[in-house]
């Protein structure tokens, strides 16, 4: 497995300290920031470590309530709020100096039949037409600040293909919707825990920023602040993060300083595998 991808996974992984206490370690994306992505997918991981192997994740409701400190580990208490016949909850407490930074409420469920229905696909280019995000930033990086040049050319665990082209450093006003092809860049373990791990990490990628498009902002805008406030997932069919995976992602409101988008997860067949929300502040400072 490459390196990057490799990192990535032990980062998910924890370490157990006790039977409802783990400790994971952050990754640095250059954002001066620990990545809540990241916090969301040890969180799930966290919780699932405490759960019979036959109940898998459904649906995840989180809350960001702290910025962390990437140099420093987090601790990430379970509390085994119930565990039915089908169903079992958890919640979870992420840590840092004594002060919770996330905590998270997490559902699983044994696999079961029922009725089926779902949205349909949207028709897009396929992943192999188009170029990768970190393709477009290697060919632009001369033309970078010297700081973004870094954090936009570096590897990352996910590659995402955009189907449509935005530049952060001069956004223009645009519907707030996006469709992104998104993959882990190397072949994953056959364990479907994992992949539900990995794809919560990268949900976060280019979520937020949808609802700022119609205003012709982005992250990059001086003295705009940009910061998630929760996010909520639901897992509906089996998938693998090492295939391609469509992410559509629109915004129906934003108000109040904050922005609120909706993600859905198509795989290659047109099946819905997950659909996500956030909200998240997006303040333009005087």
């Amino acid at each position: 497995m490459h390196q990057v991808l490799s990192n990535l996974v032990s980062l998910l992984a924890l370490e157990r300290l006790d039977r409802d206490r783990f400790r994971g370690n952050s990754q640095d994306l250059g954002w001066g920031a620990i990545f809540g992505g990241q916090v969301l997918g040890q969180a799930l991981s966290a919780a699932t470590q405490t759960v019979e192997a036959d109940r898998r994740a459904h649906s995840l409701h989180g809350y960001f309530l702290r910025s962390g400190d990437l140099t420093r580990p987090i601790l990430y208490d379970v509390d085994r709020l119930r565990d039915g016949k089908s169903f079992s909850s958890r919640r979870v407490t992420a840590i840092q100096d004594g002060a919770a930074i996330f905590c998270l409420e997490s559902s699983f469920q044994t696999d079961e039949a029922g009725f089926e229905h779902q949205d349909a696909m949207p028709d897009v280019p396929a992943p192999e037409e188009l170029k990768s995000e970190r393709e477009m930033a290697l060919m632009l990086a001369d033309r970078l600040p010297v700081k973004l040049r870094a954090m936009a050319t570096a590897e990352r665990p996910i590659e995402i293909r955009p189907c449509e082209l935005r530049n952060p450093l001069r956004p223009q006003p645009s519907p707030p919707l996006r469709h992104q092809w998104y993959r882990a860049i190397d072949r994953m373990p056959d364990d479907s825990a994992l992949h539900r791990y990995i794809l919560a990490y990268a949900s976060d990628f280019s979520f937020l920023g949808t609802s700022m498009d119609p205003h012709g902002v982005s992250w990059l805008t001086p003295a705009m602040q940009v910061v998630s406030l929760d996010h909520s997932m639901w897992f509906h069919r089996e998938f693998r993060v090492d295939e391609w995976l469509l992410y559509v992602v629109d915004s129906a409101s934003a108000s109040g300083g904050r922005g609120l988008v909706r993600g859905r997860f198509f795989d290659q067949r047109g099946r819905l595998v997950a659909s996500c929300m956030q909200e998240g502040l997006i303040r333009k400072r005087t």
